[in-house]
């Protein structure tokens, strides 16, 4: 066989292995996003939608705009220096009894009284002496009906509640509100500025409850970690067994054990440590101790995994040096912790601020955290923006808490 045909057998030999080879990178392919696909839509169903959804609803504001789209019209183009037109004074009146006629008034009447308290009694009053379409000056007979529609800032507040975006709910969440007059950002009434204490409030109790956990996990965790594998494995079964109960039954429990006929204060009284039973239940200390409870094995495994992987040897060298046994175990083996010690304080501090059966069974009306708020507004009063708006605040909260872990970590392993 000539060169040449053999360096042609060569080439052809060489690109038929090529398309092997790039047809077997395709089936791995196909094959790991075959097995990831799943994975992926649950993440996508069950997480990123929810919580996208969430956060449109926190800056959605369709009920004027589905309730008076002529107004809405109207108005896009008014400059707020005078009173609108007839035309708009117009479209107003056909809106208000179109809104009736379709059932939007009460959605509409809400959604405006946010923006001024009296705003529902207006559109009730309004659509009581609602004029005629034929009335010559509708300005003039709408202004008869109630000032209001005389004045500036009503229908400045309801150019602005018309937006189809509204930053209202994520404003009032943080005490503040655009004031319809001026166009400015000012503090919410006294009345209506609660949320920034809840919030500190929400935060304060996932702090003390996380330096709880960490004050009695940390030892467990080494207790565990320094003990032969069959007995470790044993007691750990003691920190996972409350997975293995309702959270519910769990919080009932501390209910009947804290309060002021229960076995705690009954035990405290017969030693003579107190004359009377102490009020632990429905304050926040019955909160602060049921959700140390619940939340202590997630401080207790971080560590413990962590743990595991110290060599005992590092705090025997250091005392066999000259060490105190303390001195060995602090500036030795605690700063090797560092990692579940994040880990553990991050993932319980998060789900601790995210509680909300604990706190709402065992604690009292002062004691009520972030998440009562986002069910109450999700349930009983039904304002999805609010929840919302309360909901991606505390989430934004969460993301930036896993960003400062993030920041931590790197540094750690920088070093």
């Amino acid at each position: 066989m000539s060169q040449s045909a053999i360096l042609q057998q060569h080439d052809e030999d060489s690109a038929d292995l090529m398309a092997k080879l790039k047809r077997s990178r395709r089936a791995y392919t196909f094959k790991s996003l075959a097995l990831i696909a799943p994975l992926f839509l649950f993440v996508l169903v069950c997480f990123a939608f929810p919580i996208g959804t969430m956060l449109s609803r926190s800056v959605d504001n369709p009920d004027v705009n589905l309730a008076m789209p002529a107004t809405t019209t109207a108005l896009s183009a008014w400059k707020g220096h005078a009173l609108p037109d007839e035309s708009t004074y117009a479209a107003l009146i056909k809106d208000l009894a179109d809104a009736r006629e379709n059932g939007q008034i009460l959605a509409l009447s809400k959604r405006l009284s946010y923006e001024i308290p009296d705003y529902r009694a207006v559109i009730t009053k309004t659509l009581r002496k609602l004029p005629d379409e034929n009335v010559a000056s509708k300005r003039q007979a709408l202004i008869d009906v109630d000032k209001a529609w005389g004045d500036l800032t009503y229908w400045k507040a309801l150019k602005q509640a018309s937006a189809k975006l509204t930053p209202y709910y994520l404003l009032a969440s943080l005490d503040h509100r655009i004031d319809p007059a001026s166009g400015s950002l000012v503090k919410a009434d006294a009345n209506q500025s609660i949320y920034v204490d809840i919030f500190a409030r929400t935060f304060y109790i996932g702090a003390i409850v996380t330096v709880l956990c960490l004050l009695l996990g940390f030892p467990v965790a080494y207790w565990l970690a320094t003990l032969p594998e069959g007995k470790s494995n044993l007691l750990m079964i003691c920190v996972l067994l409350p997975f293995w109960t309702s959270l519910i039954v769990r919080t009932a429990a501390w209910i009947v054990l804290l309060q002021s006929d229960g076995l705690i204060n009954r035990t405290l009284m017969f030693f003579g440590i107190v004359d009377s039973p102490l009020q632990l239940v429905f304050n926040r200390t019955g909160v602060i101790i049921a959700m140390t409870h619940v939340l202590l094995p997630f401080m207790i495994l971080p560590l413990y995994s962590v743990m595991k992987s110290i060599p005992s040897n590092y705090v025997r060298a250091a005392i066999s040096l000259g060490a105190h046994p303390f001195v060995a175990f602090w500036r030795v083996y605690v700063p090797q912790t560092f990692a579940g010690l994040a880990a553990g304080g991050l993932l319980t501090f998060i789900l601790a601020i995210g509680y909300y059966v604990t706190p709402a069974l065992v604690g009292g009306a002062a004691d009520q955290m972030v998440s009562y708020f986002v069910a109450f507004y999700t349930n009983k009063t039904v304002n999805w923006g609010m929840a919302s708006a309360l909901g991606s605040l505390l989430l934004i909260a969460t993301l930036l808490l896993y960003g400062v872990y993030g920041k931590l970590t790197n540094t750690t392993q920088a070093r």
